[in-house]
């Protein structure tokens, strides 16, 4: 199979009702700085979707924030803060490409593994002083948009992939190769593109897997890169056991990092990892507040 094969359907995704019209306002507002974000706007953007405003509510009611007795989109919003609000606007816009009976792997393990990366590289970003935090919590949610791709686009040949990949415990990206002639991370930068995502994030999508061969936004590429590495082996991975041995500081992504962040070279990764198991209960939360059957349900 050659991409080219697959690529009009890739394309045809773009005509999804309102998942591009959802996603471009939020990559924007994910380009701004904090304190220049709209608020109202954020609220609007909720409030347009009566199944993405019934999961904001449902998890700024749960346990996590204190079984808070909220009532009101804007006070959800308040209560559960941008990123997380966030999560929940493109974890349902592009929840919606996928039909529930037609994932190959299971839903909610692929969101929590998406999440994780998010939350990880953001908290690292901080750690290293990365300027772009925001940035780099988006590009670790989007960077394995390309499955989504697989699935709809060859969904057979990509359940025979990832098949593979558990009977090898192996890496998926080089079972894709191996059965596919292709990657995730090549799929899902058509449609990344398609979708004008900001060249940096597609960059990510892209090279996330092979940080040597990317042109540009190398240190964006290189810390998505080392935070799903992470993921993967504290249990934040794909549903089964990856038989890799994991030397973070002898990776290209590190000395890449390191060269323009040396916070990096004193980080106590040990530190971080446990950290990583301490958000698995709120990445647990937001992923059930979108995934569950309960959600799936909503109006």
């Amino acid at each position: 199979m050659r991409l080219e094969d697959i690529r009009p359907a890739i394309e045809a995704l773009e005509a999804i009702p309102a998942i591009p019209a959802i996603v471009l306002p939020l990559v924007s507002l994910l380009r701004l700085p904090p304190q220049q974000v709209d608020l109202e706007r954020v609220v609007e953007l909720v409030s347009y979707d009566s199944t993405i405003a019934a999961q904001c509510l449902r998890m700024a009611n749960s346990p996590l924030f204190g079984r808070r007795n909220t009532e009101s989109v804007r006070t959800a919003v308040l209560a559960l803060g941008l990123k997380r609000v966030e999560a929940i606007l493109l974890g349902c816009c592009l929840n919606r490409i996928m039909p529930p009976d037609k994932w190959v792997f299971d839903a909610v393990t692929f969101w929590r593994h998406s999440l994780g990366c998010a939350l990880v590289s953001s908290k690292m970003a901080k750690l290293i002083r990365y300027p772009d935090p925001e940035k780099a919590y988006l590009a670790g949610l989007l960077h394995d948009l390309g499955m989504l791709v697989n699935t709809l686009a060859c969904p057979e040949e990509f359940r025979q992939a990832l098949q593979a990949a558990r009977d090898g415990r192996m890496a998926l990206h080089r079972s894709e190769q191996e059965h596919l002639g292709f990657t995730h991370c090549q799929s899902g930068k058509i449609l990344a593109e398609r979708w004008h995502f900001s060249a940096d994030v597609v960059a990510v999508i892209e090279f996330h897997h092979d940080v040597a061969m990317a042109p540009a936004a190398r240190s964006l590429v290189s810390l998505i890169h080392l935070s799903d590495l992470l993921c993967r082996v504290r249990d934040l991975g794909y549903g089964y056991y990856e038989a890799m041995g994991v030397d973070l500081a002898g990776e290209e992504a590190w000395t890449t990092l390191v060269e323009h962040y040396p916070a990096l070279a004193n980080m106590d990764l040990a530190r971080l990892t446990l950290d990583i198991e301490g958000a698995m209960e709120e990445i647990t939360t937001v992923v059930d507040a979108v995934f569950t059957p309960q959600a799936a349900g909503a109006p």
